[in-house]
């Protein structure tokens, strides 16, 4: 990793002490500067507005759906002094609150409350100075707001992972990508007629090139047609390219999102995905 990037200002959604906070200093280590936004829109305005030298982004949850990839353990986080027996209502981002049904079904007595995120719900119930009110979240808004975790790993499935990817401008990315990139995300749009994604995805079954993920989502303002995101990964780089000479061909758009190394474990970051972003 770039020593600029292991002092860069990197931008998240959320507040201090979230998930996605937790995985930028993971990927880059501790003498990054985080820079909490609100929103995604504000996340993904922050290398314009001069306000971030890069983003740190989630964009798959193994449950719900650098490249660093971060176990996401959920606790229980009340004030301090407070117990289990204290709690009436608790606090965290609904993907948060899905993920603990076997523990909420242990307390039934106990409400539960949707938040705009894990670390803004932690500051929040604690904010309140209320023992009844408790939070979901990870270790790191614990120790950042001074709560105190009354439930560890919560979550119903232990296999509970989230990917994040770093977004910079297309110069730092090349910069900063790793030799042993042979991992590749790509956009795709293809025409409105029979056979086009089939005629889009031979390409890469015949240069080699393995299909990781394909997610398809609406194209504003054009009914029926679709684009098409693809992560897809190869042994030798060179088939990478050779394959998108034949997509393009058949395809009304095409667009290479990142080429990088992929991350290797999911407890012990390895590597990262640097992704593009446009100016």
């Amino acid at each position: 990793m770039g020593v600029l990037l292991q002092k860069a200002r990197v931008a998240f959604q959320g507040e201090p002490g979230a998930f996605s906070e937790a995985a930028a200093i993971q990927l880059l280590g501790e003498k990054i500067t985080p820079v909490p936004r609100p929103t995604f829109d504000a996340t993904f305005r922050a290398i314009a507005e001069c306000a971030a030298d890069a983003l740190l982004v989630p964009v798959e949850n193994s449950l719900a759906g650098s490249e660093t990839i971060l176990p996401i353990e959920l606790h229980l986080i009340g004030s301090p002094g407070a117990s289990l027996a204290d709690i009436r209502s608790v606090a965290s981002h609904p993907m948060a609150l899905a993920q603990c049904e076997r523990f909420f079904a242990a307390h039934p007595q106990w409400k539960r409350v949707p938040a705009e995120d894990t670390a803004g719900s932690v500051r929040e119930a604690l904010a309140l100075g209320n023992k009844s009110h408790a939070a979901i979240a990870g270790r790191r808004a614990a120790d950042h707001y001074r709560g105190v975790i009354l439930a560890e790993g919560i979550q119903d499935n232990a296999e509970n992972f989230t990917r994040f990817v770093l977004l910079l401008r297309p110069e730092e990315a090349a910069a900063a990508s790793s030799p042993g990139a042979r991992k590749m995300s790509i956009a795709m749009r293809l025409a409105h007629r029979p056979g086009s994604l089939l005629a889009a995805l031979e390409p890469f079954a015949r240069h080699e090139v393995n299909m990781l993920k394909i997610e398809s989502r609406p194209i504003h303002g054009r009914p029926w047609e679709y684009q098409f995101f693809l992560d897809v990964e190869a042994e030798v780089p060179g088939r990478l390219e050779a394959a998108l000479e034949g997509v393009r061909k058949v395809t009304s758009e095409l667009r290479v999102l990142g080429l990088y190394a992929a991350a290797q474990s999911a407890s012990r970051n390895q590597s990262a995905n640097f992704l593009k972003k446009g100016k």
